[in-house]
């Protein structure tokens, strides 16, 4: 049975195990697999920074009331997030790396700024 190479599909001489005609096939068919994989972590990381990027302009001072339509009108991601934190009196608040929301009733979400150090 002829071998094939996986990249060119052309055949293959040399050791019964190679998969490849040569270091240019093996390289294209590695970095295409790799570029698949890496789609889809560049997609959340776009959403994951359009989301801090939102919470960032509608929060500028720290500490303020919106409403859930101003942040889905403003392409806001619920399902989307970094981190949560639950507080001593069970509140839950959502962080998009620092920048974090409490949900306070069906539409109204409280959004905060966390001010901590990386290092």
């Amino acid at each position: 049975m002829e071998r094939l190479c996986l990249d060119c599909g052309s055949p293959i001489r040399g050791r019964a195990d190679k998969k490849y005609c040569d270091d240019s096939c093996r390289s294209n068919y590695n970095n295409r697999l790799n570029t698949e994989d890496n789609l889809v972590i560049k997609r959340v990381n776009n959403i994951l920074k359009k989301n801090r990027a939102i919470l960032a302009t509608l929060n500028p001072n720290g500490k303020t009331k919106v409403s859930g339509k101003k942040l889905v009108s403003a392409g806001f991601k619920f399902e989307f997030h970094t981190s949560s934190y639950e507080t001593q009196n069970g509140n839950t608040y959502t962080f998009c790396y620092e920048y974090g929301y409490l949900a306070l009733n069906e539409d109204s979400y409280l959004l905060v700024k966390r001010e901590e150090s990386l290092g």
